[in-house]
């Protein structure tokens, strides 16, 4: 580890953990929010989601503020499973407030969009994801199950015959 020059306020190591984590957690807050991805597919992806996405950036900032704030306590703790935490944490304080969106993910309640996000997108086990919810994990089961069950019955899908 290399010394932190408090002056400037700056920590080389966050700042090479948020370079390497923030599309992906931009992507997370993207799929949480329900905003569209503006853009298509590859590698200006995220930044172009950035660009649509006011609410998923707003929700980044504030975990990764406060990812920041805690830094010298994570040391040895994964910081993007911390900053995951924060995140979801976040939009379960604001899902309420933030509308439901118009992403692919926006036909989900926000309880279901946010297991089936950690579940399914980020692979978060069942017994985690059950722990930092506060949920029974028999609950994000059923909560999962009826979360995949409403994105595979897609509006105006035709089911082969």
């Amino acid at each position: 580890m290399g010394a932190v020059d408090r002056r400037s306020g700056r920590d080389p190591e966050f700042e090479a953990f948020v370079a390497g984590a923030a599309g992906r957690l931009l992507h997370v807050a993207v799929l949480l929010t329900a905003e569209p991805a503006a853009g298509s597919a590859g590698a200006g992806a995220a930044g172009a989601a950035a660009a649509g996405a006011p609410a998923a950036r707003r929700l980044l900032a504030g975990a990764l503020a406060r990812t920041y704030a805690h830094w010298e306590r994570l040391r040895g703790d994964d910081p993007y499973d911390h900053t995951r935490q924060e995140l979801c944490a976040a939009y379960a304080r604001t899902a309420r407030r933030l509308g439901p969106g118009t992403g692919v993910l926006a036909r989900l309640s926000p309880p279901e969009r946010l297991v089936l996000v950690m579940r399914i997108y980020e692979g978060v086990a069942e017994e985690v994801t059950a722990a930092q919810l506060g949920l029974a994990p028999e609950r994000v089961e059923a909560i999962c199950n009826r979360a995949v069950a409403a994105m595979r019955a897609t509006p105006g899908r035709e089911t082969a015959a």
